[in-house]
């Protein structure tokens, strides 16, 4: 079954790293729309490639957010520094961990000088200096505005930049008005035309949704941890009720995706390490509401509601919505015991992990309550052990990827001194 269409990928990919730093992913949009015109006058590569070609080239910053945060309110001063670090980093986040390996290696590349890059034996070496002049043109005439002149770069033609690419971006800026385009916003339209060519399998598109739960840990990294926390526990009640394989699998996705909009609130309020006061806790509530904006006609309407469902409570004291027990589904029970345990086991800034006896004692007292549905919380209390076990033993194959780009990028950054 399709969970979110191909190009609905691209668009929320887009909008939750937009939640972290809106200037980087602008940018690189405007770097896509750029790289996208000039191949495609060129007619090199399908529609199809294209906007494969559209996706890395929009997300060809993403390891800033690991490596630069300090950084990212100044384009040009990340930009026109060593650009190493946020380049490999980038490679092995998409190397990794999107369904695109292939295409990952541009973004390792997409900051060489021309000249080193004619060493390289890459397919697609050619986007990464296209990319390179793109995201040059980009930052200068934002930065410079109207004493900004294209034709500054032509002195590096041949040696930082690719001169083929330089005549093929001044041919369609002349031909298409693309700089002008993107002053005035409406590059946006024709950009927006080659998502309809993204196709992916849904094997592809969950990957790419994975994705979001690493993409997360650019934010807080504790999301991370949390969050697949929810989802094992989620799937570890979903197989003891039986569940069939289409819920379980709406439930993993909601898991997935329930604190998406965490991104959107306060840092500062997330990870205080104290009781919160009544107007923090009112900012935190609006998580929801910025999830279902960034979901809301992208993803199943089914399995929206079950995560915007997860902090609703059988007694109506939940929110947004105030629901009570016979307006949950117990799909939506599932989700809010699996993310009300995952917070009381995993280690906050101001308590350490909850012990067991704490954490069933709650799940009963919720359950006498009639927050809790009775379903999920005796299908949790009766297997407690076991499924801790499995959820330890998932939690690290889940995390080794996170855990194998962090140790190969402190490897390459100690051989680079970066």
């Amino acid at each position: 079954m399709e969970y979110i269409k191909s190009k609905d990928i691209y668009l929320l990919m887009r909008d939750v790293l937009k939640l972290i730093n809106p200037a980087l992913i602008e940018h690189g949009s405007r770097v896509a729309y750029i790289v996208y015109k000039m191949l495609r006058e060129e007619s090199r590569y399908e529609e199809f490639e294209l906007a494969d070609i559209v996706m890395i080239a929009t997300m060809h910053d993403i390891g800033a957010f690991k490596t630069e945060q300090s950084r990212l309110n100044d384009m040009l001063q990340y930009e026109t520094r060593d650009s190493m670090a946020h380049s490999i980093y980038g490679y092995l986040f998409f190397r990794y961990l999107s369904p695109v390996p292939d295409l990952s290696k541009v973004i390792m590349y997409h900051c060489r000088d021309y000249e080193k890059l004619q060493t390289v034996d890459y397919e697609y070496k050619e986007v990464a200096a296209y990319i390179n002049i793109a995201e040059k043109m980009d930052i200068y005439s934002m930065t410079m505005g109207s004493q900004f002149d294209s034709r500054m770069f032509q002195k590096q033609a041949g040696t930082k930049f690719s001169s083929a690419g330089l005549d093929r971006f001044y041919q369609c800026d002349a031909k298409y008005g693309m700089l002008s385009k993107i002053k005035e916003g409406n590059y946006k339209e024709e950009l927006k035309e080659i998502t309809d060519y993204m196709i992916f399998n849904n094997e592809d598109k969950k990957k790419f949704v994975e994705m979001l739960i690493y993409c997360m840990g650019f934010f807080r990294e504790e999301m991370v941890l949390d969050t697949v926390t929810t989802i094992c526990i989620c799937r570890e009640i979903a197989s003891r009720l039986f569940l069939p394989e289409q819920e379980k699998e709406m439930i993993y996705y909601a898991a997935l995706l329930h604190d998406l909009g965490m991104i959107g609130v306060s840092r500062d309020v997330v990870a205080a390490p104290r009781k919160l006061k009544q107007e923090e806790i009112k900012h935190i509530q609006t998580h929801v509401d910025i999830t279902e904006e960034k979901l809301k006609g992208k993803m199943d309407p089914e399995i929206l509601s079950i995560a915007l469902a997860h902090h609703e409570r059988g007694d109506g004291s939940g929110y947004p919505h105030r629901l009570s027990d016979r307006d949950i589904t117990l799909q939506q029970s599932v989700l809010q015991v699996g993310d009300a345990v995952s917070a009381l086991i995993n280690k906050r800034s101001f308590r350490d992990s909850m012990p067991k006896k704490q954490v069933v004692a709650y799940l009963n007292e919720e359950v006498a309550r009639k927050r809790f549905k009775i379903q999920p919380v005796s299908v949790l209390v009766d297997s407690y052990d076991e499924i801790m076990q499995h959820i330890k033993r998932e939690m690290a194959a889940i995390l080794k990827m996170y855990q194998v780009i962090n140790a190969q990028y402190a490897q390459v950054s100690q051989k680079y001194n970066i």
